[in-house]
């Protein structure tokens, strides 16, 4: 082709140089000509349909193809080969320009490859996280190597291409850049060994409630990538944490806890010593009128009444024997009062338990789980309980412990003035 159109330009009685450079220019701007068309062609007619019949499927893989633009980047190697092919005819008898024509398409078609592929792996991870064990195996982080993996290839074979070098000297160059590569990559290395060890131990997943206040992460995990795991915290923002880390360094995983159908209320009620005593005949028969507890009051006294009398114990003395208390006995009623409650799982740990007295009183804490996990339900169900307990406190005669307050010392002040007052 080359040579009609040199015999054409020698017609119009230019030198042989201008024919050569004419010839040529007008041939490469023919060769462009003629791989823009075949791009049209390629987008405006075989993309269309190819995009319209990907949407009427049912399947879901070719629409994340569509979505990735896998096919959009496709079409841009229809113009490479294109010139690939045609080159040898339109530069005919001029091997050098065949050569450079063709090294320019290998090089084009390896980038697009590259960048289709990358397309095609991300569609592919799309696909991968409508399963179900996408959230037990995240695959994130080995795309995003394999990815690195491929652009370190096509880069080497791209840069052999255009400088008509073998690959294995570039290969051979990265063995010797050995430390460098690892220096570069460190952090990309320790990343997949860490995301590798997060799967493999199972220790953490997408959706996972995690705390690791070192980076002040408190929340949902959103993403687990090659080099960072995405925690968007549960006042919204996005806290970044090296994946890493999650191996070297500890975190709590709250995943046991939404697992196990239940959700820990550990919370203590201080009473004032000075409140507690034994119960009077009034205060039994008032605590006797408890529905919950009117079984246990029974009991309880008969219990005693043996225990007494087997003992031969002398019962005008208060502390001779055993006698009921008032502390005992709202213990009994908390224990009554959470086995009916509907919101607190029945076989999980349950305790109502005294610890240590303190200087703020005497401890009664709740060790109970509740059944429902959702944080909005589980603080309302806790603050519900702890509600219903101070507000009986008074009908067994107990007070709760707090430290006096401003007013509180004003008014004793102000007491202890007037009685100092001579009459």
């Amino acid at each position: 082709m080359i040579e009609v159109i040199e015999g054409w330009f020698t017609g119009l009685g230019l030198s042989e140089t201008q024919v050569t450079i004419a010839s040529r220019a007008s041939a490469a701007v023919g060769l462009l000509v003629l791989a823009y068309l075949a791009n049209l062609i390629a987008k405006r007619i075989i993309l269309r349909v190819v995009l319209h019949l990907a949407r009427r499927t049912k399947t879901d893989w070719d629409d994340a193809l569509v979505r990735r633009r896998v096919f959009t980047r496709l079409s841009h190697l229809v113009p490479a080969l294109v010139i690939w092919f045609t080159a040898p005819l339109v530069f005919q008898g001029n091997p050098e320009l065949v050569d450079a024509a063709q090294r320019i398409a290998n090089v084009y078609m390896l980038l697009v490859g590259l960048f289709a592929v990358n397309a095609f792996l991300d569609a592919t991870g799309d696909v991968y996280q409508s399963f179900a064990i996408s959230q037990r195996i995240p695959i994130t982080g080995y795309i995003q190597i394999v990815k690195i993996i491929l652009t370190v290839v096509v880069v080497i074979l791209a840069l052999s291409t255009s400088m008509e070098k073998d690959p294995l000297i570039f290969f051979t160059g990265l063995g010797a850049l050995t430390a460098v590569i690892l220096l570069i990559f460190k952090d990309t290395i320790l990343g997949f060994v860490g995301g590798v060890q997060l799967v493999v131990n199972n220790m953490v997943r997408p959706g996972d409630w995690i705390e690791m206040p070192k980076y002040g992460a408190d929340g949902d995990v959103m993403e687990i990538t090659l080099n960072t795991v995405k925690v968007r915290n549960w006042d919204k923002t996005i806290t970044t944490i090296p994946t890493y880390a999650l191996i070297s360094d500890s975190f709590k995983n709250w995943r046991g806890m939404s697992e196990s159908g239940g959700r820990r209320i550990k919370r203590s009620v201080h009473i004032d010593v000075n409140s507690i005593k034994f119960c009077t005949p009034e205060m039994i028969e008032r605590f006797s009128k408890i529905q919950i507890l009117g079984g246990h009051v029974e009991q309880k006294l008969e219990e005693l009444a043996d225990h007494n009398r087997e003992n031969d114990i002398d019962e005008t003395v208060p502390v001779n024997g055993r006698r009921m208390t008032n502390i005992g006995t709202f213990r009994a009623y908390l224990v009554a009062y959470l086995k009916a409650h509907p919101k607190i799982h029945q076989q999980m740990t349950f305790l109502v338990r005294q610890l240590q007295p303190t200087e703020r009183g005497l401890q009664i804490e709740i060790y109970v789980f509740s059944n429902d996990q959702r944080w909005a339900q589980y603080e309302a169900i806790r603050a519900d309980i702890f509600d219903h307990i101070f507000s009986a406190l008074p009908e067994f005669d107990l007070r709760p412990f707090q430290n006096p307050t401003g007013s509180e010392i004003v008014a004793a002040a102000a007491t202890l003035r007037e009685g100092a007052q001579p009459g």
